[in-house]
């Protein structure tokens, strides 16, 4: 591992769009039962159909823990009608798939000589929640001796799913994930220095609270996306939804910027199997090369979503897929999920 001493932005580097070009797609397999106790196999498959929906757009590199999983992956896949040329296998354990939590933040700049590196941030289990977790935090360590590129190891923490970008300078985020102190001691100012200086941003768009019983303390990406350098998606509000306050306060704030607002609709009140309301949103989809894929909660609103991603994204095909199991476990598609420019 390289470490710099100057901040990426001094030597160039920004975060690109997620729709920009893709070298290829990190995911994590899974396989911890304490996660999904019940859903495991239904999990496994929706990966499975995931990474097949992704591989014929770009690579697709996948975690394994060990041969044994390695086998069982593969199986999976080639049910699924992966590209099989298309996805690699790597045996590097891993306590659970958040990739884009506990992954690195890749980042691109113009010059010949090293045009991509990352960012290793800490992984703290989101906010010491899950102190078991947060061994996942060697995985971006070991990624780095495989990957042989750059990296800017930093002493703060920060998870993919806090932070959206749009590849032009501007990232947006919340002040109950970013600014809580279970992540780091740092204020509002120091924090913003931070993003703009490890991730090329000029500036830092800040929204409030993040969904209703979110274990991530309100990670953005639940709320909010770029769709274009200009444009920002958020939810429009459904039938009882939880989230109403949330949504309001989210678009009162985007308002008073000089980006384009549009809306996706809402899944509304989506309960777990023990009653609870889950944090279920169709903004956590992923944008691949040549597809995005939605979740998807058996919901009124499902269709719906699809076909308005598919409006704002149509170079590729929307893809909805059910998430409901994966949710059980945390988290979607954009949270298991990890992007490397081309």
């Amino acid at each position: 591992m390289q470490r710099n001493l100057k901040s990426p932005k001094a030597l160039g580097y920004r975060m690109p769009a997620e729709w920009a070009p893709h070298e290829a797609t990190w995911l994590s397999w899974p396989h911890n039962r304490d996660t999904w106790p019940d859903e495991l196999d239904r999990v496994k498959d929706i990966w499975a159909q995931m990474a097949a929906a992704i591989s014929p757009g770009e690579k697709v590199y996948l975690l394994v823990d060990d041969a044994a999983e390695k086998k069982e992956a593969s199986e999976w896949l080639v049910r699924s009608g992966a590209r099989m040329e298309n996805v690699e296998l790597i045996e590097i354990p891993t306590v659970d798939v958040w990739m884009r939590d506990y992954g690195p933040t890749f980042v691109t700049r113009a010059e010949r000589e090293a045009p991509l590196a990352f960012n290793d941030w800490i992984f703290n289990g989101w906010g010491n929640k899950y102190e078991s977790y947060a061994d996942d935090d060697g995985v971006a360590k070991a990624l780095a001796k495989l990957l042989n590129l750059p990296v800017f190891a930093h002493d703060v923490v920060l998870e993919g799913g806090s932070i959206e970008v749009n590849g032009a300078g501007t990232c947006l985020t919340t002040e109950q994930c970013l600014l809580n102190p279970n992540r780091n001691a740092l204020t509002r100012e120091e924090t913003e220095q931070r993003l703009l200086e490890d991730l090329g941003f000029e500036r830092v768009v800040w929204l409030g609270e993040g969904l209703m019983n979110d274990h991530t303390d309100g990670h953005v990406d639940n709320l909010a996306r770029f769709v274009a350098p200009g444009r920002i998606a958020i939810p429009n509000l459904g039938y009882d939804d939880p989230n109403e306050a949330v949504f309001r306060d989210a678009a009162r704030r985007l308002r008073a910027t000089r980006l384009d607002v549009v809306t996706l609709p809402s899944p509304g009140r989506v309960l777990g199997e023990d009653g609870d309301i889950i944090p279920a949103s169709y903004m956590n989809f992923y944008i691949g090369n040549a597809v995005v894929v939605v979740p998807q909660y058996g919901a009124p609103n499902d269709r719906g979503a699809v076909e308005v991603v598919q409006a704002l994204f149509p170079g590729r095909i929307a893809i909805g897929l059910r998430a409901d199991h994966i949710l059980t476990g945390g988290g979607s598609f954009h949270c298991i999920s990890q992007q490397v420019p081309a």
